[in-house]
């Protein structure tokens, strides 16, 4: 009997590069912009693999907002954790712009400035959760900064809030800076310097 040939085996579905593959269309042209047609094209899936692994167009938009959208929480909650504020400032900022400029193949780009942010699902508000997200993260850090305060390791009369906003709007500049082609080399001088002038306002009076 003459064997018959056999075909290739399909290619397995990976579902952390179809949730970046998706994003990166969500992130371009926005939830309505994108339609299922595009998501199929660029996923390499049919239409019923697509609703299959995702439930539905809404569902993998809402998948990959908060898959990329967590990323920045953690960033605050490892930080928040460090022993010394300085190690906790300096982490939030050095590993903001690491996540920023995270190559392509591996990160869609930052949500902030994306179509994403004016479009929305039902399920899912994208300018109420990521600001949902920016205030946890702001919150976190105040939180961290007052009990710095308590303990001593900053000077008395220290403006928990006001510091809180500065390492924030840096941070965020560091975002746009990034959005628009920066190079990490010259995010990371930005940042290590702006935490120099920052810890300027950390020391206690003990030291």
């Amino acid at each position: 009997m003459v064997p018959q040939p056999t075909r290739g085996r399909p290619r397995a579905f990976d579902r952390d590069r179809a949730i970046l593959d998706a994003a990166r269309l969500f992130w371009r042209r926005g939830y309505s912009g994108t339609s299922t047609r595009d998501l199929t094209a660029a996923l390499g899936l049919s239409t019923s693999s697509l609703y299959a692994a995702f439930g539905s167009k809404a569902g993998l938009f809402e998948e990959a907002v908060r898959t990329y959208s967590e990323r920045y929480r953690e960033i605050y909650r490892q930080a928040v954790a460090e022993k010394d504020l300085r190690t906790v400032i300096d982490q939030i900022l050095i590993d903001s712009v690491h996540e920023f400029t995270r190559p392509s193949d591996v990160h869609p780009g930052c949500l902030l400035s994306s179509a994403a942010m004016t479009d929305s699902t039902r399920t899912l508000d994208t300018s109420a959760y990521y600001s949902e997200l920016h205030g946890w993260n702001e919150r976190t850090l105040l939180a961290r900064i007052e009990r710095a305060v308590q303990d001593g390791e900053l000077v008395a009369g220290t403006d928990a809030a006001a510091l809180t906003g500065l390492v924030q709007s840096v941070v965020h500049g560091l975002s746009v800076r990034a959005n628009l082609g920066t190079a990490r080399e010259d995010l990371l001088a930005t940042a290590q310097l702006a935490h120099e002038l920052i810890c300027r306002q950390l020391t206690s009076p003990t030291t």
